[in-house]
């Protein structure tokens, strides 16, 4: 049997809450069935905030990526002042 649960919201909330369910293909009333039964289950809470980059950020961050694969342009492992003195007379 189902039941209506009415929950308060911000609307800005609600609205990107929505937008991502639907982009995932589901519903936002099974996000919510699938959170609560998950907390059923596991008896515990979970916060969590994953932070994301600005675009800005991402564009430069880029080919520092590609170049830590590529293992290019990446400076010794420096673990003493001595160590900086003489990589720096180096360059």
């Amino acid at each position: 049997m189902k039941t209506v649960i009415n929950v308060k919201a911000d609307l800005e909330v609600k609205k990107n809450a929505q937008k991502l369910a639907k982009e995932l293909g589901l519903t936002l009333s099974a996000i919510i069935n699938a959170y609560l039964k998950q907390f059923i289950r596991s008896r515990e809470l979970y916060f969590t905030s994953q932070i994301q980059m600005s675009p800005g950020l991402e564009r430069l961050l880029g080919p520092i990526e590609t170049d830590i694969k590529k293992d290019r342009n990446i400076s010794a492992e420096i673990s003493s002042a001595k160590e900086l003195k003489k990589y720096f007379s180096r360059i």
